[in-house]
């Protein structure tokens, strides 16, 4: 360990040294400026500083007052001084300060009190090491199981694909369109990714729809269309249950995603911001990709006519702002649309 001693008088400097080179496996560098001590300790790490009250360029009191790392942050600090005024003891402990000797310097004391400050910046050091392990475990233990989460996420969008009509790539292009809309509100990098990541659940609930409806070519009767809606629930039901941060938001985002800014949506009819954040996010990423997309039911519209859907919908159908978010980061909607395009087979992982 690294001790600093800071001593206008050289033979001070000395004798401390000579005292400290007692202790096993602790060095020390003697400095009798007060203004290169600081220059030193600010630039180098170090255990324990030792300082003089007294001293004609700087004094100990101005010295710790002016190193750079804040008290709770810095080696402990041992003030050697002769006064026994209690000001500027007081004035040492808030500048930072550790504990105290007073000359002359007991020999026995001297090492008593720089042992045990060694041994307390030991046992910080100790600690914040191993706070600084435990957060690395911490964050690998939290990657494998977002990655485990991935994994379930994609496993349980490839089994509605088997069923659904819809493709991979509606899956990619309305999970980005989600995100960019997310960042367009304001929403947290985190919130951002939990969305892109969630979305693709929207419609898991539509393994329990029958295949001559899901598969229909032409409009729904009344009935069917009854039938239809129930996915909602289901894809809720499905999900509700998990733990999991994630398939909590995909749950929510499966319930709500079909209900209307003017209350008219379903399955239970909410309106405006009684509709969670997360399903009016998806219901304008969901059905502006549907719009641009070919259906069993109906050929692709193009971007602008889909577009202007939502112009025309907006307060109606759709969140107004979550609308406005979307098309105000038109470039990147026509560069995810580029991106994925429709294509056979299942769906591709989720990536950036």
């Amino acid at each position: 360990m690294k001790v600093v001693l800071v001593d206008d008088t050289h033979i001070n400097l000395v004798l401390m040294s000579r005292l400290v080179d007692k202790l096993q496996g602790v060095s020390t560098i003697g400095f009798q400026s007060a203004r290169e001590a600081l220059a030193w300790c600010d630039a180098h790490p170090y255990d324990l500083l030792i300082v003089d009250y007294m001293m004609p360029d700087m004094n100990g009191l101005e010295l710790i007052a002016r190193l750079q790392a804040p008290p709770d942050q810095r080696p402990p600090v041992l003030m050697v001084t002769a006064s026994v005024d209690l000001d500027v003891r007081h004035r040492a402990l808030e500048n930072g300060a550790s504990d105290f000797l007073i000359k002359p310097i007991d020999k026995v004391e001297f090492l008593a009190r720089t042992r045990n400050m060694l041994a307390l910046r030991s046992a910080t050091l100790s600690l914040q090491h191993r706070a600084s392990w435990l957060a690395d475990e911490v964050a690998k233990a939290t990657a494998e199981l977002c990655e485990r989460e991935q994994e379930t996420i994609m496993l349980l969008c490839r089994a509605s694909e088997y069923r659904d009509p819809e493709t991979g790539a509606h899956i990619q292009r309305m999970a980005r369109y989600s995100r960019l809309i997310a960042a367009g509100l304001g929403l947290s990098d985190e919130q951002q990714s939990d969305l892109l990541n969630a979305a693709p659940m929207h419609d898991i609930g539509k393994v329990g729809t029958p295949d001559h409806i899901l598969l229909k070519p032409g409009r729904l009767t009344p009935e069917e269309m009854t039938i239809m809606r129930q996915h909602a629930e289901i894809g809720y039901d499905i999900l509700k249950d998990c733990k999991a941060r994630m398939h909590k938001l995909a749950a929510e985002i499966a319930l709500t995603h079909h209900e209307r800014y003017d209350g008219q949506g379903y399955p239970r009819g909410l309106a405006g911001e009684a509709i969670p954040q997360a399903g009016r996010i998806v219901a304008v990423a969901d059905v502006f990709d549907a719009l641009t997309s070919v259906r069993p039911y109906k050929p692709a519209w193009s971007m602008e006519a889909a577009r202007q859907h939502l112009l025309d919908h907006s307060g109606a159908h759709f969140d107004p702002r979550c609308v406005a978010a979307l098309l105000q980061r038109w470039d990147e909607v026509l560069d995810i649309r580029a991106r994925f395009q429709d294509e056979h087979g299942g769906p591709a992982a989720i990536t950036a």
